[in-house]
């Protein structure tokens, strides 16, 4: 005996329920959403993909222009064709496109089986979440590419939390 104990297990990635995404989506709204906000999160989402050497493209949209777009060292022409696809759905849905895949899943079926739509052209994959404005709804996106995509979604809804903390002195959004 080593006398170094058990191997500790590692815990599965636990996968949030409907209404934890939901909340998420609740929670996670903006007063305004200017071009200036874009580059902020946008540059907040470099920066702590810099800081973890993550391999991502990032995407803002709103209205349908791009305000913010910025690949990583490590991230292919491939992640900026999952982004289109996944701000399809949030356009589409108003909801987070790994939200939107997870109703399906709930229902015992798939997006790409049950949503009659093109999987060339959406993908409810993680990843890409509303840009939700307090009394105007959905006008944009934020989307990332190149991790799973459970930590895509994380990954937003992260800087999201950062971005819109409310103990921020510059918080107007």
């Amino acid at each position: 005996m080593s006398g170094h104990g058990p191997t500790p297990r590692l815990q599965p990635e636990l996968t949030p329920s409907v209404e934890e995404l939901e909340a998420q989506e609740r929670r996670l709204v903006f007063r305004r959403f200017t071009h200036d906000d874009a580059w902020e999160l946008g540059s907040l989402l470099v920066r702590m993909a810099r800081e973890r050497q993550a391999p991502v493209a990032v995407d803002i949209h709103r209205g349908g222009q791009q305000l913010f777009h910025a690949a990583l060292p490590g991230s292919t022409p491939d992640n900026d064709a999952w982004i289109r696809r996944k701000r399809r759905v949030v356009e589409r849905y108003g909801a987070s496109s790994y939200l939107v895949g997870a109703r399906f899943r709930a229902k015992g079926t798939t997006f790409e089986e049950s949503s009659r739509l093109d999987p060339d052209v959406y993908a409810a994959h993680g990843g890409s979440f509303p840009v939700h404005v307090e009394g105007v709804g959905v006008v944009g996106a934020i989307t990332v590419s190149g991790l799973p995509q459970l930590q895509d979604h994380r990954f937003v809804v992260e800087a999201l939390e950062e971005f819109l903390r409310p103990d921020d002195p510059d918080r107007d959004r």
